[in-house]
């Protein structure tokens, strides 16, 4: 005999009554104090058809009412939120979610068998204790690297804004500021992520946020393990001023034994030294691009070793705090070096010619300050001439040979003394 849904049989027992949603933090809002309607068996649930108790509220101010869209069955059975279908855990879509843990829950569409499945759910949630999702998720591993790269740390109250007004759209809209809609321009109709389905995302199909989040994952930077055995260091960056010594060693200490720990306050950064590389290693494993502490993403990459540094910091122009220098105009470039001395060569100071002879002149020192110069033809000669006789005409001097205007004969005297003697 057929039953209908009006009539008190099996399928209204089955009705869900509940006196508290199950939601995320984001859809809750950042209000402590809110206001929440109850209204039991207000709608059917979009996923198994069945009544079930809607939670109606207003998450903050200026933002839009929100409701429960799914009955409480669903939810737990893929430990989603009533309202957004997001994981409560990660935050994220449930087809990254079941990608990242590698599970395939299909879930029967059909009528019948969706009701069959849905009861034998209901029976493993009564007899578990409500603190694991049931299922192939409560047996899918506890955590995974994407997962956790790509989980929000910090709710996402933009969520909850008001949709856009369909009337200032069109220029129609006339309530100004008190419109409780936005004023701002829609959405491209053509992109992905203007086409969503709360039944799409249910099941893990067809998901435009789950397949953006999925290629970010793809091509998320990767943490190189360096060759040089000899680094144990690891840095630690993004810090702020909210976290000690003491939680970073609370972290770190479970993957080896820890040497020193530095915290640069200037620079929000921190320095972990290993005693061992296997130690290392495995800290930066576990804990780049997933490392959380006090509601803060970290940054963890591998520290350099001082030679490279120094290296690095001389090719790339950049200091050691890791501000990047302007080069300074006017300098000039590097020198080359010199020339290796041979032991049997002799110094030559003053660049001269190799075939001149050592005679060739001989300089004095000019007179102290305050003292007149001797006049001319008493003074010493400024260039013994030697064996060699005067020095030949500009023209006609050997190539290589420096001619300074104070070596000049026919200055400072030397002509009028020649004439004198």
């Amino acid at each position: 005999m057929a039953t209908s849904l009006g009539a008190n049989t099996y399928n209204r027992q089955n009705w869900e009554d509940a006196d508290f949603p199950i939601l995320c933090q984001t859809c809750l809002g950042e209000n402590p104090y809110i206001r929440m309607s109850k209204e039991k068996y207000g709608k059917e649930c979009k996923i198994c058809a069945r009544p079930f108790t809607v939670f109606r509220w207003c998450p903050g101010t200026r933002m839009r009412f929100k409701k429960t869209e799914v009955c409480q069955t669903c939810s737990k059975m893929k430990n989603v939120c009533q309202t957004c279908l997001l994981d409560l855990e990660y935050g994220l879509p449930i087809q990254v979610r079941d990608t990242g843990l590698d599970i395939k829950d299909d879930v029967p569409k059909s009528d019948v068998n969706k009701e069959y499945y849905t009861q034998n759910a209901e029976r493993e949630i009564g007899n578990s204790d409500g603190t694991r999702p049931v299922g192939l998720l409560g047996k899918a591993p506890s955590s995974s690297e994407m997962l956790l790269k790509l989980a929000r740390t910090t709710p996402y109250y933009k969520r909850n804004r008001p949709h856009i007004c369909s009337f200032w759209v069109k220029g129609e809209c006339k309530r100004g500021e008190e419109c409780p809609y936005r004023h701002e321009k829609p959405t491209d109709p053509d992109d992905p992520l203007a086409d969503q389905n709360i039944k799409d995302r249910y099941y893990g199909i067809n998901d435009p946020v789950a397949d953006k989040l999925l290629k970010r994952a793809s091509t998320m930077p990767r943490l190189d393990t360096p060759e040089d055995k000899t680094i144990t260091t690891l840095y630690v960056g993004g810090m702020g001023d909210t976290i000690s010594d003491a939680e970073l060693r609370n972290h770190f200490y479970q993957f080896g034994e820890i040497r020193t720990t530095t915290i640069v306050q200037r620079q929000q950064c921190a320095f972990i030294q290993f005693a061992t590389r296997q130690a290392a290693e495995l800290a930066a494993e576990k804990s780049f691009n997933k490392l959380i502490i006090n509601g803060r993403r970290l940054t963890v990459k591998w520290g350099r070793s001082q030679a490279a540094r120094g290296k690095e910091a001389i090719k790339d122009g950049v200091s050691e705090m890791g501000t990047r220098l302007d080069p300074v105009p006017g300098l000039p470039g590097a020198l080359p070096p010199p020339p290796a001395l041979e032991e049997d060569a002799p110094i030559n100071y003053f660049n001269l010619d190799p075939g001149t002879s050592p005679n060739v002149m001989n300089i004095s020192l000019p007179p102290p300050p305050g003292i007149n110069p001797p006049p001319p033809g008493f003074g010493a000669p400024m260039f013994h001439m030697g064996s060699m006789g005067p020095p030949p005409p500009m023209g006609m001097r050997p190539p290589g040979h420096i001619h300074y205007p104070s070596q000049d004969p026919q200055r400072m005297g030397a002509h009028a003394a020649r004439h004198g003697d």
